[in-house]
């Protein structure tokens, strides 16, 4: 690697986008010289002590989660910690890279000892012909400070070192400024770099220095690293600064950015993301026209781009105006999940493919269209990173596009007429293009899944056709609905949102597009609901079924079937399951990705697949129902699931269970879970009624029993409310379902006093805590929608319109610009948190304007 010369360095401005970028790393190493580089160069070395700016920006640096400090010095290690007088928690490391602990001596052959001692001696012998001349003696050898003398003795000598004991067997020369250091052990600060970034699994390093000592360490800087060369000379660093100052108020941007990244500050909030959906797979698109969330073949599937998760390098796919300015708007088309981006001179249309004029488009395969209009320059970056990141992603142009290489997935961009630039970007490789805009429109379309190799193709139909046919798709479905005369906007975003989650091949719904958003700003409250939970999916299917829709309740009913069918009965049911088939769902980290506002873990997978959740079986009878009730027939197939159930839930309701909220900890007798036990019979005797009465009469004695026992020992005199789990003094949210599931009236002052326990206990103006106790995970999660939905059903219920109203305001005040709503809301923070967008959180809104329509 040749050296850089002052003109070849990155410049200011490129130097700050730098420290942006790497402020955002999951796991940052922080590594500087110490002369020159902290400490200003003084005449004697013993003086020398580091500036208050740069100590202060380290021990921030170092206190800050994923972010590691050290510092590398020529200096013996005693000497530097004396002088620098650092905190434990910034890693010292002397002797040019190989000193790291005290003791580091007594590792020295017998020979090598008796070599650096005669070392000592010649040098101190050479230091005897000027006052100026310091010899610091060092555990494998000395440096020869000649700051001090006088030029012309000095010259000669450090000639008579260079001449003399430099050139003994086994001894080793570095020469800095003013100063030559012999070893009799090879020393080097690039392999010290390299094994503290291998300590820490560093992603990526920052490593300053000013001599030429330090050039070892930028030789070992790859991939997102920044080397930062202080003072004049030529150098393999990417960056120079002038002097220490500089250093320190370097340091302290670093520091600033970083606790702004991990704080969230400079995260786009969660809300800003629109989804595109095929209903095979999802992504994410900002309301500044990057894609920085998309998984295939499916939503459960590893991410192509994961942006979101792992700022720029996880992999995007984002369109710009060349001057870098924000568009002045983002929205969907109505009735459409097609969004539409614009700038003054520029509109950006995104859409996952759902035309039905595809009969060359084979299963497993997905086209994310990108079609740009308008005039002037673009910028666009093509940065896909397959298996989240973890296999290199390679591109290479072919004609009409470009190809992706790393796994067996194939990813094509058929982009005709773009010229691209292939740039390396650590193990993986970005295109990048500036286009002039011309009359025709841009068109990109991203080919995802088998077929998409070998070059551009002839689709049946046009851009446009395909476009339209996307539309229409659902625009026609959300044209057939029954929309309540309260919200009727907002309800039907949230019915298309659910629409969109539903996986159209198996009938699945999924929970959330996303992995990983977290419940608290830089926590470990980060969870994977790119899955199937069949609570939450009859859920989803019943409110659309309300407005009009039974198709996804019919295919989701299908889907349970065939879980079922692979289990000895329905009891085995698992409360979460992948999108298609029953393969297990192993809960896994990625180191790899720094995480939402540096929110890690970021996890795949999903334990809760482990836990007993007996509440699942009372929305999947109660959906039963509602179809017949809302008279469509229901099959066979189904009645003889729906009695099944009930064995089930006959068996097995006395059984303590983790409970909806999926604790982490020993299973409980949870007041909800017996609710919706008796939820499952008491449906099951309503479409008994219609289809088998004697069956009705044989079941009614089960449901009087789970209502006895929920009344008797889920109460607390104490508490004068119904709790969590019985003997317990805890309160959740879910408890208004003893009122809204009908197993206590509207009017029982039981249920009334909960509702105003949960009012006072878990509302904080606009959302409701689904509970306030330790769960054992540290922080402190936001409002859940799904709770602040279930209190408007329940203000209804008892006939308080005026706060159900006042509530449900405030819920779709919480909806981002494109309609969209997260699981949770930080009513200090005012911003979304939780995965995005949530079906719960969806559904809830289109219950509780049906419930204030009604």
């Amino acid at each position: 690697m040749p050296m850089s010369t002052f003109d070849s360095m990155i410049s200011a401005k490129e130097m700050d986008s730098r420290v942006q970028e790497l402020a955002r790393a999951s796991v940052l190493l922080v590594a500087c010289d110490y002369d020159g580089t902290l400490a200003p160069i003084v005449d004697n070395p013993r003086e020398a002590r580091p500036t208050r700016e740069s100590v202060v920006a380290l021990r921030q640096l170092a206190a800050m989660p994923n972010t590691h400090v050290a510092v590398i010095s020529g200096r013996a290690l005693t000497d530097l910690a004396a002088l620098s007088r650092l905190p434990d928690e910034i890693r010292l490391v002397g002797s040019h890279g190989s000193e790291f602990d005290v003791g580091f001596a007594d590792h020295l052959r017998l020979d090598q000892k008796q070599q650096r001692d005669r070392l000592l001696e010649e040098l101190n012998h050479v230091a005897q012909r000027d006052t100026g001349f310091v010899v610091e003696p060092k555990p494998a050898g000395a440096a020869f400070h000649y700051r001090m003398a006088d030029p012309q003795i000095a010259t000669h000598a450090v000639q008579e070192v260079l001449r003399g004991p430099a050139t003994w067997s086994g001894v080793h020369v570095k020469q800095g400024k003013k100063v030559v250091e012999l070893s009799v052990m090879a020393t080097d600060k690039g392999h010290a770099l390299e094994r503290l970034r291998t300590d820490v699994s560093a992603e990526a390093v920052v490593y300053a220095g000013d001599d030429a000592t330090d050039e070892d360490g930028f030789a070992f800087l790859k991939g997102p690293d920044l080397g930062i060369k202080v003072g004049e000379g030529p150098s393999l660093a990417h960056a120079r600064l002038q002097d220490t100052e500089a250093v320190a108020k370097t340091l302290a941007l670093l520091a600033e950015r970083r606790r702004a990244w991990l704080t969230g500050e400079y995260a786009l909030p969660i809300e800003r993301h629109s989804m595109l959906s095929d209903q095979r797979t999802l992504a994410l698109v900002t309301n500044e026209a990057s894609v920085n969330w998309m998984c295939h073949p499916r939503a459960d599937s590893p991410a192509v781009f994961a942006g979101l998760l792992g700022g720029a390098r996880a992999g995007h796919f984002s369109i710009s105006n060349h001057d870098q300015s924000p568009p002045i708007s983002h929205r969907y088309l109505p009735g459409t999940m097609v969004t539409e981006t614009r700038w003054p001179n520029v509109t950006v249309t995104d859409y996952l493919d759902c035309s039905d004029q595809r009969p060359y488009q084979p299963a497993g395969r997905t086209n994310l269209i990108r079609v740009i209009e308008g005039t002037g320059r673009i910028r666009i970056e093509f940065a896909p990173r397959l298996d989240f990141g973890r296999a290199p992603t390679g591109l290479h142009e072919i004609e009409g596009g470009i190809e992706a290489s790393g796994t067996a997935e194939t990813v094509t961009l058929l982009s005709p007429g773009v010229v691209w630039s292939i740039v390396d970007d650590g193990p993986h490789q970005t295109a990048i293009a500036q286009v002039q805009l011309g009359d025709a429109p841009l068109e990109l379309e991203l080919c995802l899944g088998e077929g998409a190799h070998g070059g551009p193709r002839q689709p049946v139909a046009s851009e446009a056709d395909r476009r339209v046919a996307t539309a229409s798709h659902w625009q026609d479905w959300a044209d057939g609905l029954q929309l309540p005369s309260l919200a009727g906007e907002q309800v039907q975003r949230s019915a298309l949102v659910l629409k969109a989650l539903c996986h159209q091949p198996s009938g699945a719904i999924l929970a959330a597009a996303t992995t990983s958003l977290p419940e608290v700003l830089g926590g470990v409250r980060n969870w994977d609901y790119r899955y199937c939970w069949p609570r939450d999916a009859a859920m989803s299917a019943a409110a659309l079924l309300a407005l009009g829709s039974s198709r996804e309740a019919d295919d989701f009913l299908n889907w349970l079937l065939d879980r079922v069918d692979h289990l000895p009965g329905p009891e085995q049911l698992r409360p979460v399951y992948a999108l298609v088939g029953d393969e297990a769902l192993p809960e896994a980290v990625l180191p790899e990705l720094a995480g939402y506002a540096g929110s890690r873990p970021v996890r795949i997978g999903n334990a809760a697949e482990h836990q007993v959740q007996l509440d699942v079986f009372g929305p999947v009878v109660d959906l039963a129902w509602r179809l017949l009730d809302a008279e469509v027939a229901i099959s066979e197939r189904h009645w003889e699931v729906v009695k099944a159930v009930v064995s089930a839930v006959s068996a097995r309701w006395q059984e303590p269970d983790h409970g909806i909220w999926e604790e982490r900890r020993p299973p409980r007798h949870h007041v909800h879970s017996k609710v919706m036990c008796w939820v499952a019979v008491d449906r099951a005797i309503r479409i008994a009624k219609r289809l088998d009465p004697e069956l009705a009469a044989h079941w009614a004695p089960l449901r009087h029993a789970i209502a006895a026992d929920v009344v008797e020992n889920g109460w607390s005199e104490r508490r004068g409310c119904f709790t969590t789990a019985y003997g317990s003094d805890e309160l959740d949210a879910s408890l208004l379902w003893i009122g809204l599931s009908g197993l206590l009236p509207a009017t029982d002052s039981r249920f009334v006093s909960t509702l105003k326990a949960v009012e006072s206990e878990l509302r904080d103006r606009r959302t409701v805590y689904r509970y306030r106790h330790d769960d054992g995970l540290p922080g402190t999660e936001g409002g859940f929608l799904i709770c602040t939905s279930w209190l408007i059903e329940a203000y209804v219920l008892i006939g308080q319109l005026d706060d159900a109203r006042t509530l449900f305001k405030r819920y779709l005040e919480q909806c981002g610009p494109t309609g969209l709503l997260a699981e949770q809301y930080d009513p200090s923070g005012e911003r979304m948190l939780g995965n995005h967008p949530q079906a719960y959180s969806h559904l809830g809104l289109i219950n509780a304007a049906l419930a204030l329509s009604d």
